[in-house]
């Protein structure tokens, strides 16, 4: 099976942040080892020189090689081979263990060879503070030796994770991050899914609705002009009914298709270099053939502009910008049209006589599916995608949109573009 690009980035990436970790983990191990080691001999120095002391106190020298031998991880014996009181002893272990930086608990049993058995003596926190040993049955006895002491470390594991905190905090963050990143391209992957699936919606619905509707239409113009229908005022009016509703119908489903496109990324901006003069003058033409009612639509351009844009976009967005402040105006809407430059911008301004929009929808207008209720306007239809597909256009050609009410009434929407996309 072939890979795309996308899934490879995300294969590299996944092995990239397993690789990290693998690594993270190996590092950790040998700071363990090392951390282990260190303590041990730390230790087995300590325990050298307490029993140094201890020989020092009895003015001789050491008569036994290997004194202090290492049992278990946590436990230590040493033969000192002569008799010595624990009351010294602990004071010697507590200095040494101080002295080579050992912070760590431990707990020391003594061996009585008349009773045969480990005389338990404290258990010994590293702040210096005397418990009673929390675990007698952890000191076993000896055979080989007659005067010596064991000595145990019950939380050095402990000690030696707590060492290592700064590999674990990096070794977590390592997980969260390959969690994260494993849910992103779940979440990718998903997108991905819904995007074909959208893909092919918008594939579907242009033929599957788009193709009817063609055919409704040239049907009922043809059926409009036979003189059967011409002679009958109400099939007339019921055929130019079928007409209307089937053109408003289309023109629904044209503006889903753009927004889906542009969701899409399927949408792309042919971008030409044209007057903007003419496209004004076809959208007012347009309108004006569009409503059967008096429209004044006054276009002020200060000069022959040339813009660079995509003049099939460019002619929608300004027919629904104009279409809404028709339906939204009252019986004889009044609509001013200004092109000026400013501020190295070129400057869009169309402002309406309308009912205005109320302040607390004006943020939201440019959203997709968002209408604003208003109970003065009940017979305006639409899926509020007409000021979402304006507004995306704009994003794609990177120019500026906003949205005010005018001081007496109405709206002004005005599209700001780049000095460099026109002259």
């Amino acid at each position: 099976m072939k890979l795309s690009k996308f899934n490879i980035v995300i294969i590299i990436g996944f092995l990239a942040i397993v690789g990290v970790i693998i690594m993270q983990l190996f590092i950790i191990n040998n700071a363990h080892k090392l951390a282990k080691k260190d303590t041990e001999d730390k230790i087995f120095f300590a325990l050298q020189d307490v029993l140094e002391k201890l020989y020092k106190d009895n003015q001789t020298g050491l008569l036994v090689a290997n004194q202090v031998e290492k049992v278990s991880g946590n436990y230590f014996t040493v033969n000192v081979n002569y008799e010595f009181e624990n009351t010294i002893l602990e004071h010697y272990l507590i200095s040494e263990f101080q002295k080579n930086n050992l912070d760590v608990d431990f707990e020391y049993a003594i061996y009585n060879c008349t009773s045969d058995q480990m005389a338990f003596s404290n258990h010994i926190n590293s702040n210096g503070k005397k418990e009673p040993i929390k675990c007698p049955t952890c000191f076993t006895k000896n055979p080989e030796y007659t005067y010596y002491f064991a000595i145990r470390f019950p939380d050095i594991e402990q000690n030696y994770f707590k060492n290592l905190n700064q590999y674990w905090i990096f070794t977590t963050v390592l997980f969260l991050v390959l969690i994260i990143y494993v849910y992103s391209v779940v979440l990718m992957l998903k997108q991905k899914k819904y995007t074909e699936l959208q893909k092919d919606f918008i594939n579907n619905m242009s033929h599957e609705f788009k193709t009817p509707l063609a055919s409704i239409l040239i049907a009922s113009n043809y059926v409009k002009q036979q003189s059967e229908i011409k002679e009958n005022t109400k099939l007339m009016k019921y055929n130019q009914i079928i007409v209307n509703q089937t053109n408003k119908l289309n023109e629904h489903i044209e503006k889903i298709l753009y927004v889906a496109k542009t969701e899409s990324k399927q949408m792309l901006i042919d971008k030409t270099k044209f007057e903007i003069k003419p496209v004004l003058d076809l959208v007012k033409d347009n309108i004006l053939l569009k409503y059967d009612k008096k429209i004044d639509i006054e276009i002020n351009v200060a000069k022959p502009f040339q813009i660079t844009a995509d003049e099939f976009h460019m002619y929608n967005i300004l027919f629904n910008l104009v279409d809404n402040a028709v339906k939204y105006s009252e019986s004889s809407p009044k609509i001013e049209i200004n092109v000026t430059q400013s501020h190295q911008q070129l400057s869009i301004q169309i402002k309406d006589n309308g009912c205005g929009i109320p302040a607390k929808d004006l943020p939201f207008v440019f959203d997709k599916f968002y209408r604003v209720s208003r109970k003065d306007i009940t017979n305006i239809e639409g899926f509020g995608i007409g000021l979402s597909y304006v507004k995306k256009i704009c994003d794609l050609h990177h120019w500026k949109i906003a949205i005010a009410n005018n001081i007496e009434k109405g709206v002004t929407v005005t599209i700001l573009i780049n000095s460099k996309e026109y002259v």
